[in-house]
């Protein structure tokens, strides 16, 4: 009996320079939103323009990783073959410390355990050799030495 081949999961396809820079960025393990050099405003999803003062200044800033849950699904009927064995698993809306929300998996906590504003953390995880992907975790407790 030969065993079952192991699918490949599937990875995000930039379709533009902006947001393959963004992917860039997560494959260093840092994850990093645009902010408008102009008004200061954090974005996410990126793009060319600042929706709030229409500026097209902006850098690519460091996110602290840190945000709450905002909302979340738990999915249990796999939406994609490679993730057979992965159900249930958890995808969220994070609301993050800089004012933008991301949409990511939740990692390493019981669907059963989720809350609305839990405290989360952002991790990384090597989807391939070449592409790692963000997800979020219960925070740890902030260093009381500080």
């Amino acid at each position: 009996m030969s065993e079952t081949p192991q699918i490949p999961r599937p990875v995000p396809r930039p379709e533009d320079d902006i947001t393959a820079e963004f992917w860039q960025h997560c494959n260093r393990d840092e994850l990093r939103f645009q902010r408008c050099t102009d008004c200061g405003t954090w974005r996410h999803l990126p793009r060319v323009m600042c929706a709030q003062c229409a500026s097209t200044e902006w850098e690519w800033a460091l996110s602290s990783g840190r945000g709450r849950l905002f909302s979340w699904t738990v999915t249990h009927r796999s939406p994609h073959p490679a993730f057979r064995g992965e159900v249930p698993f958890v995808v969220g809306i994070i609301e993050m410390e800089e004012g933008v929300r991301m949409l990511c998996r939740i990692r390493e906590i019981a669907p059963e355990d989720l809350a609305l504003d839990l405290p989360l953390e952002v991790g990384f995880e090597r989807a391939n050799d070449e592409t790692s992907l963000p997800f979020f975790r219960p925070a740890q407790e902030a260093d009381s030495s500080d």
